[in-house]
């Protein structure tokens, strides 16, 4: 066995130990297939208002452009699907992901003690941790891994576990040995495009992301269109619409992960508690919480559209 290979091996059985569900490595090279994607993406405003998608183009589509001489693309994926959902099938939806602890300060915890094991355990390595938080095309680097295939709805897929995965990447000046990418086992399946409630899936694995439920009530800052009103389907914070009615979800396990249980309230309140949350419960109850994203009156605002 080759040192790369035993190096890889040695950081996935780290990362199994950590927690993460799967684990691929790819090449640190330039993401050819994906530039002109992103490019007609961006040319047609589907990004809305998030004008952070504009900014540093290059380094999305180069990893080598985040780490001198990088050489490896370690993704890891970290099941989140729980095991309980809202007690009240009235209350306002939450989207699973946001079910626990911000999963940003999860996930960067693991991949510090990764990072770490890998210099204590290799040698001197030079590399950075990245989850949702920097100019990096995660899902596109994980299909290249062979975790999975981008789906229709534009999520990452997994063969035999689904899509409910938080995505995480080291980009590593090591060489290691690369993994194959999968096959994409859509077909002719277009339950996601079809069930989307405001038709984001304007095409098979390209979403408009200016018309997404998920980003009118986390990304979007001013008021919701009143020509959305109806359409959301009673989501006030995210949308998990496409993802429930993917046929390859029903491999989908409930998540071992401590720190993604369900929160309380999240699971107990019903439709008045929502609407009568007071901004200090707020911080109270969501401080460590994906909700904080949107703020106080960010949800409020979700709230409210909801009702009129």
């Amino acid at each position: 066995m080759s040192t790369a290979a035993k190096n890889t091996v040695l950081i996935k059985a780290e990362a199994a130990r950590l927690g993460f569900s799967f684990t691929g490595v790819s090449h640190a090279t330039f993401l050819e297939e994906e530039a002109p994607r992103l490019e007609q993406w961006l040319k047609g405003n589907m990004h809305g208002a998030m004008s952070y998608m504009e900014r540093n183009f290059d380094k999305r589509l180069d990893p080598r452009l985040l780490v001198d001489g990088a050489k490896s693309v370690v993704s890891l994926l970290l099941n989140y699907f729980p095991s309980e959902n809202q007690n009240d099938p009235e209350a306002p939806k939450i989207s699973r992901y946001a079910y626990g602890k911000d999963y940003h300060l999860v996930i960067k915890d693991k991949l510090r003690e990764l990072l770490q094991f890998i210099r204590d355990n290799i040698g001197e390595v030079s590399g950075r941790a990245f989850t949702d938080s920097a100019p990096v095309l995660d899902r596109a680097w994980a299909a290249k891994s062979g975790l999975g295939w981008i789906g229709k709805n534009s999520n990452l897929i997994h063969p035999k576990a689904g899509s409910y995965f938080f995505i995480a990447e080291l980009i590593l000046d090591l060489e290691l040995q690369p993994d194959a990418p999968v096959t994409d086992y859509c077909g002719t399946c277009n339950r996601c495009i079809d069930a989307c409630p405001t038709g984001a899936i304007i095409k098979p694995a390209v979403v408009d992301g200016s018309k997404c439920i998920s980003y009118f009530t986390i990304e979007l800052k001013d008021a919701i269109p009143v020509d959305m009103k109806g359409q959301f389907d009673n989501w006030a914070f995210g949308c998990d619409v496409c993802q429930e009615v993917c046929p390859w979800n029903r491999f989908a396990k409930p998540t071992s992960e401590p720190l993604f249980a369900m929160n309380d309230s999240i699971a107990s309140w019903n439709q008045k508690e929502w609407d009568e949350i007071t901004e200090a419960v707020f911080n109270k109850v969501f401080a460590d919480s994906p909700l904080s994203r949107p703020g106080f009156e960010g949800l409020k605002r979700n709230l409210k559209f909801l009702k009129e």
